[in-house]
């Protein structure tokens, strides 16, 4: 009798993220009879992170409205959900977990997915501000909202010119802020995720929204006197502000992992199933590190659509069918009224081609290719490119760059094809 058939086991899941949730019901889909219960620290009933940021922060709606899943879901599928619960250990020789309370679980099958937090940077004066936060959780925006709202001039702070700081800097703006100042310590905004073209468009359509975006910008000390806050950067220039949001990055969350003597590698490392090196264990979401077949080498993803994903191929491996993981990953950003949306990797790019959708400054595409092979698409309100280019990337289909680049070409994969 295979293990999904077995109703005596018992799968445990740690963290009921996107991956950790998804997992859960994607293993009863595949026909796993035994328990399934899953743990986070978090005491709220599990929701979408992407609406953090954008429609959550600037709505009055309770966190009820970006559940992930009904209350009585969890129920139906006999999911046991145990928010608001720390995992303090895993005992892999005992093949058990070590909860807060001193408590322990015994699992057959374990999933880790833990997930990332906040980088919060070592500046002088930081623990000791006035109303600054993080984005990443329900409670921190609860937060926000609270402090935006009892704010008298509305002045915000956002250190980080990263997809998050943006998205939180126009959520902000669009709640009424009085002013809104970006610091980016880079060059450029989204330096690290995006070329030059896509940031410089970034940047206007920031600034045509009243939010100043400054480059450049190392913050070396807040310094706080009665609920007001200087944030200073080491030029000497100071910007005050009522409400300082934090976007750096993230730290992933592996110590459970390593601690337990899994493989760890920018993530928890897994392979083509989201297996560790522990055959009982596997890891799905922003903590696993694992191969992608398209691009060659091993990646870790911050995205909805790799949690998704790899949860389902993990949940089929624990109830004993072999899949290998092999998605172009996808992710997007809402800004203001600019939907952008990101197919594929465009690390080791070495050229790209802009096209421009007609007169309208807010409808293109960037092109990103390898010499002649294409590695992604960042698609500003123009889903066709988007389509059109997961279509190229995954067929891996030669693109002629100079009809490419000819908004008087009909955008159509045919009429973009090398000959």
């Amino acid at each position: 009798m295979s293990d999904s058939l077995n109703n005596d086991q018992t799968c445990v899941v740690i963290g009921a993220s996107h991956a950790g949730v998804n997992f859960a019901f994607a293993l009863r889909k595949a026909g796993w009879l035994g328990r399934i219960k899953l743990y986070d620290v978090d005491p709220v009933l599990p929701y979408h992170r992407p609406p953090l940021s954008k429609a959550y922060l600037t709505s009055s709606d309770g966190i009820e409205k970006n559940a992930l899943k009904p209350a009585q879901s969890y129920d139906k599928e006999s999911i046991e959900l145990n928010l608001g619960v720390k995992v303090e250990s895993i005992n892999r020789a005992d093949k058990n977990i070590l909860l807060a309370d001193g408590q322990t679980q015994a699992y057959d099958k374990l999933v880790i997915a833990s997930g990332a937090r906040p980088f919060m940077p070592p500046v002088k004066g930081l623990d000791t501000a006035s109303h600054l936060y993080p984005l990443r959780t329900a409670a921190d925006v609860s937060n926000i909202k609270a402090a935006f709202e009892q704010s008298e001039k509305k002045r915000v702070v956002v250190i980080g010119g990263g997809y998050i700081g943006l998205e939180t800097a126009a959520s902000l703006k669009k709640l009424g802020a009085s002013c809104v100042t970006v610091l980016e310590r880079e060059s450029r905004i989204l330096a690290r995720v995006t070329a030059p073209e896509m940031s410089a468009f970034f940047e206007k359509l920031h600034a045509q929204n009243g939010v100043n975006i400054l480059t450049g910008k190392n913050v070396s000390e807040i310094i706080t006197e009665q609920s007001v806050n200087q944030v200073v950067c080491d030029d000497g220039q100071m910007y005050e502000a009522d409400l300082i949001i934090v976007g750096v990055g993230i730290r992933v969350n592996t110590e459970l992992a390593a601690q337990a003597g899994l493989e760890i590698e920018n993530g928890i490392k897994v392979d083509h199933c989201a297996r560790t090196n522990d055959p009982d264990i596997y890891a799905v979401g922003d903590c696993s590190f694992h191969h992608n077949p398209h691009y060659k080498r091993f990646i870790r993803l911050e995205s909805v659509q790799n949690a998704v994903d790899q949860a389902k191929v993990a949940a089929a491996s624990v109830c004993g069918k072999e899949i290998t993981y092999d998605t172009i990953p996808w992710f997007w950003s809402d800004q203001y009224d600019v939907k952008l949306q990101m197919v594929g990797l465009s690390q080791g790019y070495n050229n790209l081609v802009v096209r421009q959708e007609g007169d309208a400054d807010n409808k293109f595409s960037v092109w990103y290719f390898n010499d002649d092979t294409l590695l992604s698409v960042d698609a500003v309100n123009n889903a066709k490119a988007y389509v059109i280019g997961t279509k190229f990337i995954k067929s891996g289909d030669k693109l002629d760059k100079q009809k490419l680049a000819d908004a008087s070409v009909e955008f159509k994969p045919a009429n973009l094809l090398s000959v």
